[in-house]
């Protein structure tokens, strides 16, 4: 096999690009007309992606507006959505329509934590007991080691857990508007160094992640403890509105509530409602966030109330948003465009694009289950979607 072109001096001119694609075609007889076609100077690409062919054109939706009731976001958005899924824009506007009117959807921050999770091994239990010990008495030195590496990172605490002999030390930091796990790497590196040089008692192997940070997989300790952010999106439907534009009541809502609740619990869901992994992920492409963090994001707990009224109140906590305004993909032409529509592009933001996120979270997951208990999900796609 032949392999890519490559020029180790600037593998982002054009002419290196123009022979990959060519290379490309050559390879799998594929004429490229849409891919190679993009808007930007490549150049712009270093740190981003290696061998730069060209683009994917997803197409974008606009949904909207949506009231958020936030601390940080106040006042309505316009959503862009990028997407292939027929439905899911107009199913998310729907919902959107509903909180409008409704009054908005009240966001709150709850938390804030990135972490990395090193393993130490020692000769026995008794070695991981005194290295617990150890840890609590110099976090001070610690934490000052970790932040020698990073501006905007802050080391907040340091969980342990312990089973036998084996160590773990869970890193949670704050990382301002990056989504920061490279940030938390870089520094919980430094301080474990440190600590090595220390010249820990009993130790016999360190490993620099194993896993109890569950970095790009969901855990159940992320929903307990966060990850990224832990962000709540919440509000009361009139009665009125429910049945105006869902065609439907709280009764209904509420009554599918406790079933899907129990289909949550028998199938071990990281998710009791229904799709937020669509409006996330559909955001996530749009603004340059790293998809793969849908794994953790979209983990998410719903809880519903009806009132005495008939009025519905329901809200959602989602324990594992990992996204940024700054750095990563954020800041590419097309990313940053859709940034700058929510007003979220830059320092300072990412706590007002959680709330926003979460806000249209809640108008999914409202959407559709009202779709379901109303009988117009199979329409709905038999209309707009890949059935029709």
């Amino acid at each position: 096999m032949s392999k890519i072109p490559l020029n180790k001096a600037d593998n982002y001119s054009d002419d290196i690009i123009k022979e990959r694609q060519k290379f490309v075609e050559e390879q799998t007889g594929v004429d490229l007309n849409h891919l190679i076609n993009f808007s930007f100077n490549p150049k712009v690409l270093q740190g981003n992606i290696e061998n730069f062919i060209g683009v994917a054109q997803v197409p974008i939706g606009l949904a909207g507006p949506i009231r958020v009731l936030g601390e940080y976001a106040q006042g309505d958005f316009y959503i862009p959505m990028a997407t292939t899924e027929g439905t899911l824009v107009a199913s998310y506007n729907r919902g959107m329509k509903l909180l409008s009117e409704s009054g908005g959807v009240t966001c709150t921050v709850m938390d804030d934590a990135m972490q990395r999770a090193p393993l130490f091994v020692f000769e026995n239990a008794r070695y991981s007991r005194n290295f617990g010990k150890w840890i609590d008495n110099n976090f001070g030195a610690i934490k000052a080691k970790a932040e020698e590496t990073t501006n905007s990172g802050k080391l907040l605490d340091i969980e342990q857990y312990i089973v036998g002999k084996l160590h773990w030390l869970r890193f949670n930091f704050t990382t301002g508007d990056a989504a920061g796990q490279n940030m938390v790497t870089k520094a919980t590196h430094r301080a474990c160094h440190w600590m090595l040089e220390q010249n820990i008692e009993g130790l016999e192997h360190f490993s620099m992640a194993a896993n109890m940070d569950t970095d790009k997989k969901h855990s159940h300790l992320n929903t307990l403890q966060t990850r990224g952010k832990r962000v709540v999106a919440e509000a009361t439907i009139p009665k009125h509105l429910l049945e105006k534009i869902m065609h439907t009541t709280g009764n209904a809502l509420f009554k599918q509530r406790q079933l899907s609740n129990m289909g949550a619990i028998l199938s071990n869901s990281s998710n009791n409602g229904a799709h937020s992994a669509n409006g996330l992920t559909a955001m996530f492409i749009a603004t340059g966030q790293d998809v793969a963090n849908i794994a953790e994001s979209s983990a998410a707990v719903t809880y519903s109330e009806l009132k005495e009224n008939g009025d519905y109140y329901m809200s959602i906590t989602i324990p594992s948003l990992i996204i940024a305004t700054y750095g990563g993909g954020t800041a590419l032409p097309t990313q940053r465009e859709c940034l700058e529509i929510l007003g979220c592009f830059g320092a300072d933001k990412v706590y007002k694009l959680a709330e926003i996120m979460a806000a249209v979270v809640l108008a999914g997951e409202l959407s559709l289950a009202s779709a379901i208990v109303a009988n117009e999900w199979v329409s709905s796609h038999e209309a707009l979607g890949r059935n029709r």
